[in-house]
């Protein structure tokens, strides 16, 4: 069970974590956090050192959030090859989800981060590693497994299913529309099929 202390400040950061991925570190200032937890300066201060450090616990939390819905939908199949389906799958859902926290917090807080906070957008970047490996032993465990051609290189095709489902949730969330997301969804799943499944 949590201390009273401990849930303080899992409070503070699920309480801003939207905040900050909506509003962007530089423009989240201590009076929004103030406002939105009902909690003083001090109170605040009194759990984290300083903003820097409540941006990235907010941001940690929400990856992981994310990461895990992610995790839970991929366990529908023990198929490496069903896993990759699963993944697009996920996505396809990805931008009523994503609504609820500000949009996606890779891409927004990336964008933020990128000349403004080093150790912020340091956390993006192993975020962005994490998915791409993810996607990487999926593709390993398909060849290994025989579902999956053995010449196809699992580095590089995880970095352009990832890149090609960024893309498309910028585009998705930039021009409010899920077309975006589940047309891109279509085509990688016809790349499954045609370029990787054995």
């Amino acid at each position: 069970m949590l201390t009273k202390a401990e849930q303080t400040t899992e409070f503070i950061i699920q309480t801003v974590a939207p905040i900050f991925n909506k509003n962007g570190y530089a423009a989240t200032s201590l009076s929004d956090i103030t406002k939105a937890t009902g909690l003083t300066k001090g109170a605040i201060y009194g759990n984290f050192r300083n903003k820097e450090e409540l941006a990235v616990a907010a941001f940690r939390m929400t990856e992981k959030n994310m990461l895990k819905r992610i995790a839970d939908h991929q366990s529908l199949s023990e198929s490496p090859i069903e896993q990759l389906f699963l993944v697009t799958d996920f996505y396809r859902n990805y931008y009523n989800f994503t609504q609820e926290i500000g949009g996606c917090p890779v891409i927004n807080i990336s964008v933020d981060s990128k000349y403004q906070n080093d150790i912020l957008f340091q956390h993006v970047q192993f975020s962005i590693n994490k998915i791409q490996n993810n996607l990487c032993k999926l593709i390993d465990s398909g060849k290994e497994s025989g579902q999956i051609k053995l010449s196809i290189d699992s580095m590089r095709y995880a970095k352009r299913l990832y890149t090609m489902i960024t893309g498309a949730i910028f585009m998705t969330h930039t021009m409010e529309d899920n077309s975006y997301l589940l047309d891109t969804m279509d085509q990688i799943d016809q790349m499954i099929l045609t370029e990787l499944k054995l």
